[in-house]
């Protein structure tokens, strides 16, 4: 556990940032894996069956996410003020949502998921991989949950490094058993989906033993859990909107997918692999907000605001930095990283293509996602919800097709930074008016403006 209440506040983020960076890094790690083995063993298509499960699969999860999200804001304000006995209730309530989540979730995801995929429209021959792979997938949801939860807690408590070396295991796992169940036991797409479910399922069980054995302040167990309807009705509330969130950028993605299939086959798997790598080159960005938002609870619960202010900017610079890193990077290597999943010379191009406009931008994106990181951990998450919305459903998705009208495929890559650009705009004006400092769950009288 860290208290991210005192100390030098850049120093404090970056050094909590890094395992998260890393952490991230390794789960996109086993992601790639994935990938690479699908696109070189499994054959035409099969690329597109996974990439289009992916939002499809976030769809049907964001809502637990979000509650979960909502809880670990609870907990960090609860821990940064001293009430560890509501810290350990907070957690109890946690592992209730998320296990209620889960069931219902998985239940629901696994009847109706034929009707799920016909709204993607993905090109002929997908649809049936893309199937089996995700009722597999909905079929293990309550062990994905329980590692997230579990990550969750441990970040709310200002420890980012224990997270790392559990996604490491579950990292290595998972590369190793697609290799297996691939390679050797032939399983075709559903290797893949039971990797993924056993890998994090180990992972899950090892991180509630290390808090068992390590953390006297928190006691973790299967029956006997309690939930607080207060402290359920405070997570609710942040954690509502912040699902939503996640639930209309999931739906965003489908919709841009949709827009994507009209162009065929070969353009769909050049999206799916290329949007791949460009989430790994937004990663830094992500985890920075992380930090920031496990830092800004903290302070807040604290009555620190000025603190709050002073890891922002820190973080601007910090994340701002690595992003123009990355983008550089991206850019110079593009087509050598398409050509690591595909030996289709087409969707290479057409990859190398999307990389070499869209991770020019990375900069913006972070600006952006240090903004909200803030306001999360402020405990104000109806803004960010809003604005996703608004830029994806009133920028992106119509802006996608108007372009794509035009420019081919192409349009649709510049609609992307278009949005971003419009996020940030609208992320920053929004700083200003301080509303955001007012949405604290733990009300402190020590709080200063710090604007």
């Amino acid at each position: 556990m860290k208290d991210l209440t005192t100390g030098k506040e850049a120093k404090l983020i970056l050094l909590f940032a890094l395992p998260m960076l890393l952490g991230n890094v390794f789960q996109q790690l086993y992601i790639f894996v994935d990938s690479i083995v699908v696109g070189n063993f499994l054959g035409k298509g099969s690329l597109t069956a996974v990439g289009a499960s992916f939002p499809v699969f976030f769809a049907l999860i964001s809502l637990g996410i979000g509650l979960a999200t909502g809880a670990g804001v609870v907990i960090s304000q609860f821990f940064g003020a001293k009430q560890y006995e509501n810290v350990q209730k907070s957690i109890d309530t946690m592992y209730i949502i998320m296990f209620i989540s889960s069931v219902t979730i998985g239940i629901l995801g696994i009847i109706f998921i034929e009707d799920i995929l016909n709204l993607v429209k993905l090109p002929e021959g997908t649809s049936d991989p893309a199937k089996t792979y995700l009722t597999i997938l909905l079929s293990g949801l309550i062990l994905d949950f329980g590692y997230n939860g579990t990550a969750a807690i441990f970040r709310s408590l200002g420890d980012s490094k224990t997270p790392l070396f559990f996604l490491i295991i579950a990292t290595l796992s998972n590369i190793v058993l697609d290799i297996v169940f691939i390679k050797y036991f032939n399983l075709g797409i559903e290797g893949i989906a039971y990797a993924t479910i056993i890998s994090k399922g180990g992972a899950f069980i090892t991180a509630v033993i290390y808090i068992r054995k390590k953390y006297d302040l928190i006691k973790l167990r299967i029956f006997g859990l309690k939930l607080d309807k207060e402290i359920f009705i405070k997570s609710f509330k942040i954690g509502l909107p912040s699902g939503i969130q996640q639930m209309v950028v999931a739906i965003g993605m489908i919709a841009i997918y949709r827009i994507v299939s009209k162009f065929g086959l070969q353009v769909t798997d050049a999206y799916s692999v290329a949007m791949r790598i460009d989430f790994l080159g937004m990663i830094p960005a992500m985890s920075f907000s992380m930090a920031l938002t496990a830092f800004t609870g903290q302070n807040i619960g604290a009555g620190r605001i000025d603190r709050v202010i002073k890891g922002l900017k820190s973080t601007i610079i910090m994340s701002g930095t690595i992003a123009i890193l990355i983008s550089i990077s991206v850019i110079s290597s593009a087509e050598l990283l398409m050509n690591a999943f595909t030996p289709d010379t087409e969707v290479i191009r057409i990859g190398t293509e999307y990389l070499m406009i869209v991770s020019s931008f990375y900069f913006i994106f972070s600006i952006m996602f240090s903004l909200l990181g803030t306001y999360r951990g402020a405990g104000d998450t109806i803004f960010p919800m809003i604005m996703t919305f608004v830029t994806l459903w009133i920028v992106r998705v119509p802006l996608s097709e108007y372009l794509s009208d035009i420019y081919g495929e192409k349009g649709i890559w510049y609609a992307l930074p278009i949005t971003w650009a419009f996020g940030m705009t609208v992320s920053t004006i929004y700083f200003f008016t301080g509303k955001w400092k007012k949405k604290a769950v733990v009300k402190n009288e020590k709080i200063k403006d710090g604007i």
